[in-house]
């Protein structure tokens, strides 16, 4: 039996394993996946000393206690959390060095949703197409973590970041996202087109690793007739018969059969993995100055 593994002693809400995911295979109708906040899951990774396409672990609202076999160096980032060692406070957005056997414990978020758990060397589960992360649409990838599952550790390189605090960004108090129009804006009568940009939303409790789920006025349709399945990117604001607009995250469909009025900016994903439930959220129209730039919005195939 290997020393380079992390037992789980409590798994949380909903735990993963998550890298920068699989892209490139919506043709197999495999799902981008892959951590929610990359910038946070990098900088775990950092601080951590691993290379940024190492697996971390993604938790969800109630963070996770886990057990290391051999001596290695953590990191917390994300949401923010209080971070406890044997029951001893630790730092949380910094290098935490954590001796085999004891318990490092990741509490529940003070704000945000998601926290990123970075460990020396990895989560070094077996990749499937490229990546370790966990899909929860197709199935792909290790299951979600349970308690007294064992996970693998990679071997660890030399160093860690030696910083005393790392600058994040708060969670968002009110969730913008800038988007320019989708392909089906057509699909929804003019009002409709303007609600979306000057009403607020708020985060709905239904939200996931697949879409973010609002709640507020619905868009009124101009057709009615049915649309045949087409791909669907990151970012897509697809609006299903209810009216009330879905940003498709990272494990979202990569087809789907309701349109799509506007595409979200990718830099503002990130913030809208760390937005709790009630969050408003302000959709913000933004216009292409050239093609190229505007290509960038329809990222995430």
């Amino acid at each position: 039996m290997t020393d380079r593994a992390l037992a789980v002693v409590r798994a949380g809400a909903l735990t993963t394993v998550q890298d920068r995911g699989r892209p490139g295979h919506a043709h197999l109708g495999v799902p981008r996946s892959g951590a929610l906040d990359g910038p946070a899951a990098a900088l775990a990774n950092r601080l951590a000393g691993n290379p940024p396409d190492a697996a971390v672990l993604e938790t969800t609202l109630d963070g996770c206690s886990l057990r290391p076999r051999s001596t290695v160096t953590v990191a917390v980032t994300g949401a923010p959390c209080p971070v406890a060692v044997d029951g001893r406070p630790a730092a949380w957005g910094a290098p935490v060095r954590v001796r085999a056997g004891s318990v490092l414990d990741v509490g529940a978020a003070v704000s945000g949703v998601r926290a990123y758990v970075a460990v020396s060397g990895g989560v070094a589960v077996e990749p499937v197409l490229g990546s370790r992360s966990t899909d929860l649409l197709s199935g792909l990838g290790p299951a979600p973590l349970t308690d007294g599952a064992v996970l693998p550790l990679g071997a660890p390189r030399e160093g860690h970041a030696r910083v005393d605090v790392a600058p994040q960004p708060a969670p968002p108090g009110e969730l913008v996202l800038r988007v320019t129009p989708g392909p089906r804006d057509d699909w929804f009568t003019p009002a409709a087109v303007r609600l979306l940009t000057s009403r607020t939303y708020h985060v709905s409790p239904a939200s996931n690793r697949i879409g973010l789920r609002t709640t507020g006025p619905a868009l009124e349709r101009a057709r009615r007739d049915e649309l045949p399945s087409e791909g669907m990117v990151l970012g897509a604001v697809q609006v299903p018969p209810d009216g009330t607009p879905v940003v498709f995250l990272a494990d979202h469909p990569t087809t789907g059969g309701y349109p799509v009025i506007a595409v979200v900016h990718p830099a503002d994903l990130p913030a809208a993995a760390q937005a709790r439930p009630g969050t408003p959220v302000r959709f913000v129209a933004v216009r292409r100055r050239r093609e190229s730039e505007g290509a960038a919005f329809a990222t995430g195939l």
